[in-house]
């Protein structure tokens, strides 16, 4: 009142600030205020603190909700052609109790006409982004664990593109079996009902999702094993696969975040120009290659 022409932001000074470490005034302020001087107390250090207990809080819970979710007996007999010839779901264990299976996009027909490269002719670059995110099998095997991915190409076409990525991990080809179809990573309303990231046929084409009615599809399912008997416990499809991606949680951590154009980034923040999630993602070995759209991505901005 002793100033009424001097502009006011606000005004805290409460004795407990000091006791708050020194994050806690300094985060969201802008560096050029920061470096001015500026300091920031009291509630946003205080919600901040808070949002990230509750945000770990409740992944723990999420976790623990998965672990009790119902298990489902897997009765069909697949069979697989994997890098030792014909193996069993069972063997795609590798006598651990728990497997964890990456469905990777590789269709195994040749391109339609006016179409070329991935899926068809090489593998997925939005899957191949997940691979390269894998951790090393040893950590996951410490823990009675396996991983695998599952295509429906063939080894004749798998082999040489596991071998370009320079990938060890375990790579088996579904083709003529349910399994892709059974578990919704390839759809088709010729073979089965149309159903992908639990949405049927309508649900996808009422949200434009119609890139999901046919062809290959990324997801992950878990299963356990209980002496001679599978189970399937989980499967995860779209934004759930980003659990996988160890290169985008870093990025987040980061200023300029993701820089995909669907993020809220302050104005002037670098964003890649392709439209979506990952349409900047390619092959790790044609980043000094022309920009070429995910062909997870891709579909949905076809003409």
């Amino acid at each position: 009142h002793r100033h009424p022409a001097l502009p006011q932001v606000a005004c805290f000074d409460t004795a407990f600030h000091r006791t708050l470490p020194r994050v806690a005034s300094l985060l969201p302020i802008p560096r050029r205020y920061a470096t001015a001087g500026v300091r920031r107390y009291g509630f946003h250090g205080l919600s901040y603190e808070f949002l990230l207990e509750e945000l770990t809080r409740l992944r723990d819970a999420l976790s623990a909700e998965r672990r009790r979710l119902p298990l489902v007996r897997v009765d069909k007999d697949y069979v697989f052609d994997g890098p030792g010839g014909n193996a069993r779901l069972m063997d795609l264990f590798d006598g651990r109790r728990q497997l964890v299976v990456y469905h990777f996009m590789f269709d195994p027909n040749d391109p339609p006409p006016g179409k070329s490269g991935a899926p068809f002719e090489e593998g997925c670059p939005g899957c191949s982004y997940v691979a390269d995110n894998l951790p090393h099998l040893s950590h996951l095997r410490a823990r009675d664990t396996s991983l695998v991915l599952v295509s429906r190409a063939p080894q004749a076409k798998i082999k040489p593109f596991k071998a370009r990525m320079g990938w060890d991990v375990p790579w088996y080809s579904s083709f003529g079996s349910d399994f892709n179809y059974d578990y919704h990573v390839t759809t088709d309303g010729a073979v089965a009902p149309v159903e992908y990231n639990y949405a049927d046929r309508a649900t996808l084409e009422s949200k434009g999702h119609a890139y999901h009615v046919a062809g290959e599809q990324p997801g992950l399912s878990v299963f356990l094993r209980v002496g001679d008997e599978v189970f399937h416990t989980y499967s995860s499809y779209g934004r759930g696969l980003e659990a996988m991606l160890v290169t985008y949680h870093l990025l987040d951590l980061t200023p300029f975040g993701r820089q995909e154009n669907w993020e809220d980034s302050p104005e002037g923040w670098p964003q890649s120009p392709e439209a979506g999630l990952g349409g900047w993602v390619r092959h790790h070995d044609k980043y000094d290659a022309s920009v070429t759209r995910s062909c997870c991505e891709a579909a949905r901005y076809r003409a």
